[in-house]
């Protein structure tokens, strides 16, 4: 089960030390994460499995895709 821990040092909060935590889970959890982001989304909004192309939209969001090769 991961750590609930809080932390208000914005050090913790750069792009590299997300990866870091991310890296730092084991298998399980990640998957965990995953099926609660999912779920989260899916409460939130059930339709967005209806849509075939996502937007970008503004803000601190990107939309990535997959480069072709």
């Amino acid at each position: 089960m991961m750590d609930k821990v809080v932390s208000h040092d914005r050090e913790e909060e750069t792009p590299e030390a997300k990866a870091r935590w991310f890296q730092s889970l084991s298998l399980s959890e990640r998957m965990e994460l995953l099926c609660s982001f999912t779920d989260l989304i899916l409460t939130n909004n059930p339709k967005i499995v209806e849509q075939k192309h996502a937007q970008s939209t503004s803000g601190r969001i990107r939309v990535l895709s997959k480069a072709r090769s």
